[in-house]
């Protein structure tokens, strides 16, 4: 009986199991696909090709480090050579003065002639703050400075130093750091503070030493240009001498004293060295100039480390590299993907209209439509940000506006110009009727388009005020023809090209400098033109703010993000944005400089006989 009464339920559960649908591949997650995939493969063939390629990788990154650091010492030795350079021509030319030569020669020198040559070498020291102390001395041991004094009544002629110099047949010779002379200054820097080089000038006739030149440069000049340098996380750069003595360390060094036997392979080259349980990596190169010898150090262990995570990634990445090409994934997988790549492709192109069509039910179909819906929301939303970057930028432009009281700035102004003019403060009265003038002009009552008249009358106060600032140092050429005084132009469009002028041209320049503002009309373009005389741009520096300026939205935004509004090419970049807004790509700011030599900045605006109507952004969208 109870074999009976079972029969009928397991027939009746075969039946069930026979009516269930047979599941597909694609129809399980991706995660169970991968999982069935994975069991295919063996995993020591990718075990295996991931150590080939980290070894190889290991090398390579090896190489290219020691590569990186060795270029980096050299920039380094550039700069030092530079500097040492420059002292070897000032010992030539104090040791060719005759005034210095007379001294030499033990000519009677009059007071008023000693004075004359302490006056002439004052001026080294002026001109090059980096001198820490400069010292004439003649062979019969008088010597005359205005920094460095004798300890001692004892001659200076017998003296290490000028033994040296004497020795090197008025050639120029670094001693390095000093110790134990016979010499101090008056701020009495200690030996490690500075670096002595000396030069002894000869007599052309008789071809004997008449005296020599000894120049202390401050440490901290050759220690800026490795000071900044680091060398991973921990690294550091060195600078010794040839013997290995410091010249430049950091203030706690992995290692003292660098041995000249541990860099005997050449002028350059890397080792390593176990120093105190921690292993060394030394990376060095010789100045040919100097004979000083750069070197980086930094812990071995650290490289390593580096080098292990990226093992870890390579054999990541090999594995599933090797996991989804040896299986020859199903088409059930490959299509699909291979379909949502070249939509991807296509959207990546600009052609946001793609869309990927499918009717799968796993992650690859969710994804698919997840892409169509990305798409239609990346349409709105790049609509919905340009709206909101053209009001944010209006916004800014209005701000001012917003939080100042126009009729009550101008009442307070104009009041304190009149106490100002009441109590004789002439300079007072004046600076705060510009600051009216620039306030008023500035606003101009909530308008973005001004006559060329007004904003010239806007420059004018601005250079006023700065004028009073820098006294005697900046002087303003303003030429604009009369029928061009009419035309209208875009509010503050001048102000911060002659700001930028005075901040980076003028002001960075030795002496007075001069700032010319042309304009001109030219066809249906006016044209506008800020020069200075200044310092001038790097050819790198100007390349960098011409990028910017082809893109000067991207650069505002960029700046900001990094919080550098207040960066130098901040101002340039909102009227190039302001201007290819309001009328285009073909109008906007070109820049030429030149280092040393002073900058240009072009602007190209249309002519305007009246004020132009912008469009609305609803009329833009119908």
């Amino acid at each position: 009986m109870r074999n009976e009464r079972r029969a009928p339920a397991g027939t009746s559960a075969w039946q069930k199991l026979k009516k269930i649908k047979k599941p597909k591949l694609y129809d399980l997650r991706l995660r169970y696909q991968l999982m069935i995939l994975f069991l295919l493969i063996s995993l020591l063939p990718s075990i295996g090709l991931g150590y080939l390629v980290n070894w190889t990788v290991s090398r390579v990154l090896e190489r290219q480090a020691i590569e990186h650091t060795l270029q980096l010492i050299g920039k380094v030795n550039q700069t030092l050579d530079s500097d040492m350079e420059n002292l070897q021509n000032m010992t030539y030319l104090i040791g060719f003065d005759d005034r210095v030569r007379a001294f030499m020669s033990g000519t009677e020198t009059s007071d008023e002639d000693l004075y004359r040559l302490k006056q002439y070498l004052q001026r080294y020291t002026t001109l090059y703050p980096e001198i820490a102390g400069l010292l004439v001395v003649g062979a019969d041991g008088d010597y005359v400075s205005n920094e460095l004094y004798a300890r001692t009544p004892e001659s200076l002629t017998g003296e290490n130093w000028y033994r040296r110099a004497v020795a090197a047949e008025g050639l120029f010779t670094i001693l390095g750091q000093p110790s134990g002379r016979n010499l101090t200054s008056h701020v009495n820097y200690r030996d490690d503070e500075v670096v002595t080089v000396v030069r002894a000038v000869v007599d052309p006739d008789t071809e004997q030493a008449i005296g020599a030149v000894l120049i202390d440069l401050k440490l901290w000049t050759i220690s800026k240009a490795a000071r900044d340098v680091k060398l991973g996380r921990t690294g550091y750069l060195t600078v010794v001498d040839r013997d290995g003595g410091q010249i430049y360390a950091p203030d706690e060094p992995y290692v003292g004293r660098l041995p000249s036997e541990w860099f005997a392979d050449g002028p350059s080259g890397a080792g390593t060295r176990r120093i105190d349980g921690r292993e060394l990596q030394l990376i060095y190169a010789d100045s040919s100039f100097t004979g000083w010898r750069t070197v980086g150090v930094f812990l071995t262990r650290e490289s390593l480390f580096e080098v292990g995570q990226i093992h870890f990634y390579v054999i990541c990445f090999l594995f599933l590299v090797c996991m989804l090409g040896l299986t020859g994934l199903s088409r059930s997988i490959s299509d699909p993907i291979s379909q949502l790549m070249d939509a991807m492709g296509k959207a990546e192109s600009g052609d946001l209209s793609v869309r990927y069509g499918t009717v799968r039910r796993d992650e690859i179909g969710m994804l698919g439509r997840s892409f169509n819906h990305m798409l239609v929301e990346l349409r709105r939303l790049i609509r919905l940000n340009e709206r909101k970057e053209r009001q944010k930028r209006e916004a800014e432009l209005r701000s001012l506006q917003d939080n100042i009281k126009p009729h009550f700035l101008y009442n307070t102004l104009d009041t304190i110009h009149w106490m100002a003019r009441k109590k004789g403060a002439d300079e007072v009265s004046e600076m705060v009727e510009s600051l009216s003038k620039l306030f008023r002009i500035g606003l101009s009552k909530g308008g973005d388009v001004i006559p060329l008249a007004d904003e010239l009358e806007h420059i004018r106060s601005y250079v006023l005020i700065q004028q009073t600032r820098y006294k005697g140092r900046l002087t303003v050429d303003i030429q604009a023809p009369p029928e061009a005084r009419e035309y209208f132009v875009l509010k503050l469009l001048l102000q911060p090209l002659v700001e930028n002028a005075i901040y980076h041209g003028i002001k960075a320049r030795r002496g007075p400098g001069t700032i010319g503002i042309r304009v001109a009309v030219r066809g249906e373009d006016l044209l506008l033109e800020v020069t200075d005389d200044g310092a001038g741009m790097e050819p790198q520096r100007l390349e960098e703010l011409r990028e910017k300026l082809r893109n000067p939205l991207e650069a505002i935004e960029r700046q900001a993000s990094e919080r550098e509004r207040n960066g130098r090419s901040y101002g340039l970049l909102n009227v190039q944005s302001r201007l290819k807004l309001a009328f285009g790509e073909e109008y906007g700011i070109h820049v030429e400089s030149a280092e040393g030599e002073g900058t240009r900045a072009a602007v190209r605006h249309p002519l305007l006989t009246e004020p132009p109507a912008f469009r609305t952004e609803e009329e833009e969208e119908a």
